[in-house]
């Protein structure tokens, strides 16, 4: 019995150990299974993304565009083996003076002294009575749109452009400066999106350089010097520093400027009839202090160019002999003449410019004063071509040339940066913080709206050539008591007056730096935010501050003589 027992026990064991190989085996390929999933899923991919693809190339000719570390929807042109860059990218993103004039049909660039011609489809230009000739075509037309060779561009302007292949692009340097860059410790590749699985763009050797757009845990979002955006794994990348990109190209711009070396005290004088011009002596009888008067002398008065004048040299010898300099302002204020057609011709803008000039060689006045207000932004690359060509002018003939801004909030395009560089001063209106459309009553130049003014303005322009314009005027405001809001300007007596009159309750308010007026009415309230020697002190002690050039204060007549005295304390 007990042999029978241990030969079945025999069987059973045999019966079990193919199971037993079989649940090994499954072990076997189901861990296989595992750690292969597990290295697919951890392991980096190896697929690539084309180039043509990630730009997005499609036609023959095309050249994508990378603009410092961004890549632009724009596309240039391959002709020739010339890269060509749309006149659109030339003039909004690079800066570039460079303007297209319908009415003449040919391609402007605004030198410090001259405006260059050029044909498109030539090869040639025009520099004053010079024709100068190149190698390659300059200007091409396809399809109605411009495009400038980058050759040419490269020896107008303080750039430097790079042509690479597979697929054709060019890397523009615009912006010199310091940046951000990251360096390679080891080779690596550039990813498409932060993430092994993402496709590979590039392969990196150890020691590339890169401008580090943004760093994330892991990664980090990149610009390559061959214009490639991507990401890098962290690990792969030594630590952030600062590079200073310095231009050292063919192009020198040399805009002089005939800025003082002194601080500029300015009035406007506002001139609309000859009896005016005789009344200087009277209205500046008790101004101290003053360094150049501005009258409101020219307005255009046509599209073609023509502009009324009430220049008198009677009057700047009057102002020379009170040791006043005279820049005779221009404005664009007559509602029948369309800004936009004026300085959207070519043949307008030198009209403009040559009437000008006659004047100011009639009078003998010394500079030119530029108050275009209300420009759109239709209006404005025009208006900056004529500040170019009228800077020109200016400077050829030793004529200080200032140009009037709105506060930069809202207007970025009126381009202060460019007006920094072509004019002599840049003013801010300081002033029409609330207006006769205000909806609502208000200062009309809050000590916090003008220095956020200043602020933005110095951003653009260099502190040496702005002037912070400041007003003589208040607002009674009359808000009634269905809700109508009105006002009415009142010069400083004029509202001290008033307030007295009306027993208005004055009190110092810190929040505007300004006296604030008070009063009910049977019909609703009176309000009024003063300007006076304590509110313009207040402005006065910013432009102390942030170095400014000097100080314009709108309008002679406005202002009681005190106010001399406090501007004298921070102009000298």
């Amino acid at each position: 019995m007990a042999k029978r027992r241990k030969k079945r026990r025999r069987r059973k064991g045999s019966r079990l150990a193919p199971v037993l190989v079989m649940l090994l085996l499954l072990i076997v390929v189901a861990g296989a299974g595992i750690i292969t999933s597990m290295l697919k899923k951890y392991s980096p991919s190896d697929a690539r993304m084309s180039l043509a693809d990630y730009y997005g190339q499609e036609t023959e000719g095309e050249l994508v565009l990378i603009l410092q570390d961004r890549i632009l929807e724009e596309r240039g042109k391959i002709a020739d083996n010339i890269a060509y860059i749309p006149y659109q990218v030339v003039a909004q993103e690079m800066g570039g003076r460079f303007y297209w004039d319908q009415e003449s049909g040919q391609m402007l660039y605004t030198t410090p002294t001259q405006i260059q011609r050029i044909d498109p489809e030539t090869s040639s230009y025009e520099a004053g009575d010079e024709t100068v000739s190149l190698d390659y075509t300059i200007v091409k037309e396809v399809e109605g749109q411009y495009y400038i060779a980058l050759d040419f561009l490269e020896e107008h302007m303080e750039i430097k452009g790079t042509l690479y292949e597979n697929p054709d692009r060019a890397v523009i340097i615009c912006d010199w400066g310091t940046v951000n860059t990251v360096a390679a410790r080891e080779d690596t590749v550039i990813r498409y999106q932060g993430g092994i699985k993402s496709p590979i763009l590039s392969d990196v050797q150890k020691g590339q350089e890169f401008i580090l757009l943004e760093q994330l845990d892991n990664w980090s979002r990149v610009m390559s010097a061959d214009g490639i955006d991507g990401y890098v794994e962290n690990k792969g990348l030594g630590a952030a520093q600062e590079t200073e990109y310095v231009y050292d190209g063919p192009c020198e711009e040399n805009f002089t400027s005939l800025t003082r070396d002194y601080k500029i005290n300015l009035a406007w004088h506002q001139v609309t009839s000859e009896a005016a011009n005789q009344a200087l002596g009277q209205t500046i009888q008790n101004v101290t202090g003053v360094n150049v008067i501005s009258p409101t002398w020219f307005s255009v008065v046509s599209t073609e160019g023509a502009i009324s004048s009430l220049a008198s040299s009677d009057y700047v010898n009057q102002a020379h002999a009170k040791g006043m300099e005279v820049w005779g302002l221009i404005d664009n204020f007559n509602d029948q003449v369309s800004t936009l057609e004026t300085l959207s011709s070519g043949s307008a803008r030198a009209h403009i410019i040559e009437k000008l000039l006659e004047e100011a060689r009639r009078v003998g006045m010394d500079g030119i004063n530029l108050d275009f207000e209300a420009l759109t932004q239709e209006e404005a690359p025009h208006f900056l071509q004529f500040v170019r060509e009228l800077s020109v002018a200016c400077r050829n003939n030793k004529l200080v040339l200032s140009i009037d801004n709105p506060v930069p909030q809202y207007t970025a395009f009126y381009n202060r940066k460019e007006q920094g560089i072509l004019a002599d001063y840049v003013i801010i209106m300081g002033y029409d913080e609330h207006t006769v459309g205000s909806e609502q009553p208000g200062s009309v130049a809050s000590l916090p709206f003008v220095e956020e003014g200043i602020v933005q303005t110095l951003k653009e322009v260099p502190k040496e050539k702005v002037i912070n314009g400041v007003p003589f005027y208040t607002r009674l405001w009359t808000q009634s008591n269905n809700g109508v809001v009105t006002s009415e300007v009142f010069g400083m007596d004029e509202a001290d007056a008033y307030v007295q009159e009306h027993g208005m309750d004055v009190y110092w308010n810190k929040d505007v730096s300004q006296n604030y007026a008070e009063a009910q009415i049977d019909t609703g309230v009176l309000k009024m935010w003063l300007e006076d020697e304590e509110s313009l002190e207040e402005k006065l002690k910013l432009i102390e501050q942030y170095e400014l050039a000097g100080v314009a204060a709108w309008k002679l007549g406005f202002e009681r003589p005190d106010v001399w005295g406090v501007i004298s304390k921070y102009i000298q």
